[in-house]
């Protein structure tokens, strides 16, 4: 029973980390600009993201899930801000193109809990999880604590397949890329990431 769980939680996990949106933008202009290492954490801190709101899902804390909706507007606010902060970061800073150039163990800590924060500004996804856990059954305190916590296993592992597989890819496409296409990329890559943290701005006049 638990391991049907896990392997349906690890796919719910792997389709919505797999939704392309400013998070999927913002690793691969990672990667593009320091490397897998760099673009992989940052997707860890994604995939915890998804963990944590995958286990109010599954824990069925309707509390907590009702007061992050419930402040969506504040939490928006500071996501969108956030989004175009790094967007202008990232359309500012040349991709590294030598090894004295890639970030620190501190620059990796900075990545991994930026994109932690980022994805934990969209309370929404609880929504999400509780939708699909309803659908095939799972979560909602259904199962017991054993079966929720393979859910949140199954969740994280899921997403975590998905960032491994997304910035393995495109490092193996960086190496083919002259400087000078890698700061193509970078740049665009910040642009669309601010123009995500400008939409996320007007959606709060809605």
């Amino acid at each position: 029973m638990e391991l049907g769980i896990f392997l349906r939680s690890l796919v719910i996990g792997l389709s919505v980390a797999a939704v392309v949106g400013p998070m999927s933008v913002l690793c691969i202009g990672r990667t593009v600009a320091h490397g897998w290492r760099y673009g992989f954490v940052s997707g860890l801190g994604i995939a915890t993201a998804d963990g944590l709101y995958g286990a109010v899902a599954a824990f069925g804390l309707t509390v907590v899930a009702s007061f992050l909706v419930g402040q969506q507007s504040w939490v928006r606010l500071i996501g969108g801000l956030f989004l175009i902060y790094l967007g202008i970061r990232t359309l500012l800073t040349p991709p590294a193109t030598r090894a004295a150039a890639t970030p620190t163990t501190v620059g990796y800590v900075g990545a991994y809990l930026s994109t932690l924060g980022l994805t934990l500004t969209n309370p929404l996804t609880i929504l999400s999880f509780v939708a699909i856990f309803a659908g095939i059954g799972i979560g909602s305190g259904q199962g017991g604590a054993l079966a929720a916590v393979v859910t949140v296993l199954g969740v994280f592992a899921g997403s975590t397949a998905w960032w491994l597989a997304l910035t393995g890819g495109v490092a193996l496409v960086r190496t083919r890329f002259t400087p000078q296409w890698l700061a193509v990329i970078n740049r665009s890559a910040g642009v669309i990431i601010a123009v995500f943290g400008i939409f996320a701005l007007l959606s709060l006049r809605r």
